[in-house]
C-alpha cells in the first residue's frame, strides 16, 4: 500500500544532435546548425547534449565541438573513441562528461558496446587521465556484468547500457526476444547500479520502445538522437522531444505507481 510518501525519481534526457550534422554536411555550409539544435533541445526539456567528434569527422566537427562548449549552459556529453587525438580535444575543452564507445569507419553507426575487458590496459590510463582533468567517464558497454565489473576497476563513474539490440526485437516484434534483452538491460541497471556506477542507457530508442527502459528505477539518463532528429522531420524538434519527455516521465511515474501499490 502507497505510503503518500514517494516520489518519483527523475530521469534526465541526453539529446544527440550528431544527425543534425549530417544533414548540414550533406551540402555543406552552416544550416542547420547543431549549436541552434542544442539550444532547442534544451528549451524543449532535454536536460543536456550529447554529441560524437567522430575520428573521420562525418557529422559533429571540431568547431561544431568549441562552439557547444562556450555557448551550452547545460551538460555537453562529449562522444568518442579512446584515441589520442581524442584524448587531446577532451582535455582542451573538459565536458562536463566523455562517454567512450567502439568505433569503426566502415560502421553507419555504433555498433554494439565497447569491450571494456578486451582493452582494460589501453583504457585504464586513458580514463585515468579524464577522470584526473575533472571529466566523468562514461563506457558506452553491452549489458554485460564482466564489462560492468572492469568500468568500475579503471575508474569510470558512469556506465551507458546499449539498448541498440533490445530496441531492433522491438521493431521486429519479437515478444521473447524483446523480455530476453529486457531481461538482460534490467540485471545489467541492478549490477552496476550496486557496484556505485551511475547508469544511462541509449542506442536506438524511440516512442514505442523508450516505456519499458525508462521504467527502471537505476537508470537515471537516456541519450538519444537519430530517432528524434527523424522524428523532427515530421512534427519539428521541439515536439518530437516534448513528447519523448513526456513518455519517460509517464513510464517512471507508473513503475513508482506499481512499486508503492
Amino acid at each position: 500500500m502507497s505510503t503518500g510518501h514517494e516520489t518519483v525519481p527523475y530521469l534526465r534526457l541526453g539529446v544527440n544532435i550528431d544527425h543534425v550534422a549530417t544533414i548540414r554536411n550533406a551540402r555543406g555550409g552552416g544550416h542547420p546548425d547543431p549549436l541552434k539544435a542544442a539550444l532547442l533541445s534544451i528549451e524543449a526539456g532535454a536536460d543536456g547534449v550529447t554529441a560524437h567528434l567522430r575520428e573521420d569527422r562525418r557529422h559533429i566537427s571540431d568547431d561544431d565541438i568549441e562552439k557547444l562548449q562556450s555557448k551550452l549552459h547545460r551538460p555537453l556529453n562529449l562522444e568518442m573513441a579512446a584515441t589520442a587525438e581524442m584524448a587531446q580535444i577532451a582535455l582542451r575543452h573538459k565536458p562536463h562528461a566523455c562517454c567512450l564507445v567502439p568505433e569503426k569507419r566502415q560502421e553507419l553507426t555504433t555498433e554494439g558496446g565497447l569491450d571494456v575487458v578486451a582493452g582494460h590496459n589501453h583504457l585504464a590510463p586513458f580514463v585515468q587521465q579524464l577522470v584526473e582533468a575533472g571529466i566523468r567517464v562514461s563506457m558506452f558497454i553491452d549489458p554485460d556484468r564482466q564489462q560492468a565489473d572492469v568500468s568500475r576497476q579503471i575508474g569510470a563513474n558512469v556506465i551507458e547500457i546499449h539498448t541498440g539490440t533490445y530496441c531492433e526485437a522491438v521493431i521486429r516484434q519479437e515478444a521473447a526476444s524483446v523480455e530476453r534483452e529486457l531481461e538482460r538491460i534490467r540485471d545489467m541497471a541492478d549490477y552496476a547500479h550496486g557496484l556505485g556506477l551511475e547508469v544511462h542507457a541509449g542506442h536506438g530508442l524511440t516512442f514505442d520502445s523508450v516505456g519499458p527502459i525508462a521504467e527502471l528505477p537505476q537508470i537515471v539518463e537516456l541519450n538519444i538522437g537519430h530517432f528524434l532528429i527523424g522524428e523532427a522531420i515530421f512534427s519539428g524538434l521541439d515536439s518530437s522531444i516534448r513528447r519523448m519527455r513526456a513518455l519517460m516521465d509517464k513510464a517512471r511515474a507508473q513503475a513508482v505507481g506499481q512499486k508503492s501499490a
